[in-house]
């Protein structure tokens, strides 16, 4: 069952190493970001599982003890996803079978995805329960991301839930796809989807607007919707702006 959720951006440049000199840029969306994680330990969860876009082969479940790298921006910064199990019983949320992101699931030296390698960097020192990671298909469609979110929700008693993914990037005429007119209205209601812990609106998300708005959070926002149905949670937004011109939402569901 879910008992917590938070939901953060995935920039490579939350990493301070990763923006370097433009890493006071971010320093109230990392603080956003880092209360968030506190909320997740303070619901006492007995497994943490981290949901993030993936392209192949990062789709699928990466097991605790993952690695992931941020060499490729040049920095030579590696991070962990959690500590490696030591023989735990039940292992879990077998998703990649329900969330239809790829079958077969990453190979067993298959790096962190740039989005769980994020998630990883924020979670550095987390000791509160087991981390497991799961890659989600951007293109995965809603009702495959709501059985996905089932599963990982039945997974254990008390499941917590990172999930990570970015608003529109196409908020402004510099932003990564150029400015699109529809990217703030779309990122309004997502952040108030968040902010309300509205599960209806979530699941009302258009996949084919978001994809046009190079919006990579529309699959994990919609697994926490299938994870969060019918547990009636209570969403707090700590964050939402849009710098670099890509929407960033930090939110909490308790």
């Amino acid at each position: 069952m879910l008992v917590a959720a938070a939901v953060c951006p995935c920039p490579p440049l939350l990493v301070p190493e990763v923006a370097a000199g433009a890493a006071p840029e971010l320093d109230t969306l990392r603080a956003a970001c880092a209360d968030a994680v506190g909320v997740l330990a303070a619901a006492r969860p007995d497994r943490l599982v981290v949901v993030g876009p993936a392209r192949r082969p990062g789709r699928g479940v990466f097991p605790a003890g993952a690695k992931g790298s941020f060499r490729g921006y040049g920095v030579p910064l590696d991070v962990t996803l959690g500590e490696p199990p030591t023989d735990r019983p039940g292992s879990a949320p077998h998703a990649e079978s329900a969330d239809g992101a790829d079958d077969a699931g990453p190979g067993a030296q298959t790096p962190l995805p740039s989005s769980l390698a994020v998630a990883a960097w924020l979670l550095r020192g987390w000791q509160a329960a087991p981390v497991e990671g799961l890659g989600v298909g951007e293109e995965l469609e809603q009702q495959r991301c709501a059985l996905a979110g089932r599963a990982v929700a039945d997974a254990a008693p008390r499941v917590a839930l990172l999930v990570m993914g970015d608003g529109s990037a196409r908020r402004t005429v510099k932003a990564p796809g150029y400015l699109d007119e529809r990217a703030e209205p779309f990122d309004a209601g997502v952040a108030r989807a968040l902010g309300a812990a509205d599960t209806a609106a979530l699941e009302r998300l258009d996949a084919g607007l978001a994809r046009e708005l190079q919006a990579a959070g529309r699959a994990p926002w919609q697994v926490l919707e299938g994870a969060a149905r019918g547990t009636g949670p209570t969403g707090e937004l700590l964050y939402d702006a849009a710098p670099y011109g890509v929407g960033y939402f930090v939110a909490t569901w308790t």
